[in-house]
């Protein structure tokens, strides 16, 4: 085995696909390339469509969809595989997370809905493909993310200090890493992106506000934050995660009032989410001496500048102090995590996800 894998991932902005290629060496791993994949538009608005209806809980329902996100991720990866002059013959596995249209742990029965078929990605690269992570954990009675905890534990764990990883994608997520040997935590912290960048498009200006610019020229509405804060989720305990089935512009409506200014809406949608992730860090890790960010909010400055005066006495700084660059850590986790299913080894951890015990993630699709 030559150790290489490639991480397929795609978040709830659905603008589209990271792909990273990563070779794996014992404690070590060498980001070897990277690409980003964008959907075709009418793609992501079939997605955007999908993600409304609430009655979809396979990707059985969704036939053509999955087959056509299974082609996208199917390019991604061949892309990828191009730009880094490697064989498909080179590459152990693939781990595609998919595509998420719905995320439903505490539903009866809890399900987790990802889409972009394995079939199709196997075929089309002729590597062996490893989805469907989630079910396994959900199935041992889990919340079946986050998934990538684990993954942060195996290379940012530090003996020295304890460290907190934050990913900011559409939904915000930490991972609480214990110097000494007390287990890890992590749970989402509530919205990330998702309500900035759906605000932002509701007004028609961007598809999403670059580098937080419109959001810091807005002033909080304090009353409006205290009715959003007010929201029982944030102060629920772990385990406990969340998509944009609950963080949407239709649970924003009911708190907005007629005379806020579209800007100042913005600046607090921002605040929501730097204080809730403030608030969890200083809840689930007070001893944490750095917060190392991941993701695409890692690029909106007020909102890292928020988080950081949030956060006194704690480092916020970007995952690439660490050896990662931000924009790529979820996918090289895929990879990871496709890695860990080929091994027999189980990729998730009990102790935040809330599953009964550790179990191999996954479903595998080889190549014919």
């Amino acid at each position: 085995m030559s150790n290489l894998y490639i991480g397929l991932m795609s978040g709830t902005s659905m603008d589209g696909i990271d792909a990273a290629l990563v070779r794996f060496d014992g404690d070590a791993l060498d980001m070897l390339h990277t690409a980003r994949h964008g959907y075709p538009g009418p793609l992501r608005e079939q997605l955007l469509v999908a993600r409304a209806d609430a009655g979809l809980k396979t990707p059985e329902d969704v036939p053509e969809l999955h087959r056509q996100v299974g082609k996208a991720f199917r390019d991604a990866a061949t892309t990828l595989l191009e730009g880094a002059g490697v064989a498909a013959d080179a590459v152990d596995a693939i781990g595609s997370h998919g595509q998420t249209l719905r995320h439903a742990p505490d539903a009866s029965p809890p399900y987790s809905l990802q889409i972009g078929d394995p079939e199709v990605i196997a075929a089309g690269t002729g590597i062996t493909t490893i989805a469907d992570f989630r079910r396994a954990d959900i199935d041992a009675g889990g919340q079946g993310a986050p998934l990538a905890p684990a993954f942060h534990e195996w290379l940012f764990r530090s003996r020295d200090a304890d460290r907190v990883v934050l990913n900011i994608g559409g939904i915000a997520n930490i991972t609480v890493l214990c110097a000494n040997d007390r287990p890890t935590i992590g749970f989402d912290t509530g919205p990330g992106n998702t309500l900035l960048d759906a605000w932002i498009r509701k007004q028609g200006l961007a598809a999403y506000d670059a580098d937080g610019d419109w959001g810091a020229s807005g002033s909080i509405i304090d009353d409006l934050l205290g009715r959003l804060l007010a929201d029982p989720y944030f102060a629920a305990p772990a385990p406990k995660s969340t998509g944009f089935e609950h963080f949407n512009l239709d649970w924003l409506a009911p708190a907005l009032a007629n005379d806020y200014d579209a800007t100042d809406i913005q600046a607090t949608l921002c605040q929501l989410t730097a204080q809730t992730i403030a608030d969890a860090i200083r809840s689930a890790a007070p001893d944490a001496a750095e917060v190392l960010v991941c993701g695409g909010g890692i690029h909106n400055r007020d909102l890292i500048a928020r988080l950081a005066t949030a956060l006194p006495g704690m480092a916020v700084q970007s995952s690439a102090a660490a050896g990662l660059d931000p924009d790529w850590v979820e996918a090289v986790a895929f990879a990871w995590l496709a890695m860990r299913t080929q091994q027999g080894l189980p990729g998730n951890l009990p102790s935040v996800t809330g599953a009964s015990g550790p179990v191999v993630l996954g479903s595998v699709h080889r190549a014919a």
